[in-house]
């Protein structure tokens, strides 16, 4: 872990974490946490096919922020944290977290394209999910597993990513170049379960309140249409 609060995200033993997350936010104050930026609709976007639920893999920081705005999201039907582009080995939260596994902390969104394009989810994720011009660092957290990344499951992904990149970089609506990296999806390998539903299931934790909260604020501000207030759960499928 490389930074003051990230330390204390590990682990299960929350009430530790929120003791220590308290002390490292009022460290913190001078910091804002990241904003919503307005940004136009890809030009380019995948056909909608009948009949079927497709999959998308984005990584944007901490994974309880990322699945906590997509479990918000009209359309979306399954999201869940966990990790991708490393080995199946290596593939857990204390491994992880190292910083060398080539994991991302990453979340599996499963959503009905007739309610929710693939483009449609890259412009909630560019616009309130994340900052794509942090280099491997996301807000407070740092090192290459919170990186900003795409993992397209197929062309059309892939395509759809890489033109909304290039669009988005040609209009400058941000103050630096995006990074946001495009990498082949090999295999999604899901987190452990106290990593699920976080934001959901303790929205007084001072890193939710401080970092992920305002996401889903953003959201419900900026793509009303999309917002749902009943979030969907991982553990709700169990």
């Amino acid at each position: 872990m490389n930074s003051i609060l990230t330390r204390w995200r590990a682990g299960p033993l929350l009430g530790l974490c929120t003791v220590a997350l308290a002390i490292a936010c009022g460290a913190r104050s001078t910091l804002a946490a990241e904003s919503a930026v307005t940004i136009p609709p890809p030009a380019v976007d995948e056909p909608v096919t009948a009949g079927h639920s497709e999959v998308a893999v984005l990584a944007g920081g901490c994974f309880w922020g990322v699945q906590g705005v997509f479990q918000h999201v009209r359309g979306v039907t399954r999201a869940v944290s966990g990790y991708s582009g490393g080995a199946k080995a290596t593939a857990s939260y204390e491994t992880v977290s190292e910083g060398n596994t080539g994991h991302a902390e990453s979340v599996q969104i499963t959503y009905d394209p007739h309610q929710i394009s693939y483009g449609r989810l890259l412009q909630i994720y560019f616009s309130v999910v994340h900052n794509p011009t942090e280099l491997n660092r996301q807000g407070p957290d740092s090192g290459t597993q919170y990186r900003s990344a795409i993992f397209p499951a197929n062309d059309v992904q892939r395509h759809v990513a890489q033109s909304y990149i290039a669009q988005l970089g040609k209009a400058g609506v941000f103050k630096a170049p995006i990074v946001t990296r495009t990498d082949p999806l090999k295999a999604f390998y899901p987190a452990e379960g106290y990593h699920q539903d976080f934001l959901t299931l303790h929205p007084d934790n001072p890193y939710i309140v401080y970092n992920d909260l305002p996401k889903v604020a953003d959201l419900k501000r900026l793509f009303p249409s999309y917002y749902r207030d009943k979030p969907v759960l991982v553990s709700a499928a169990r």
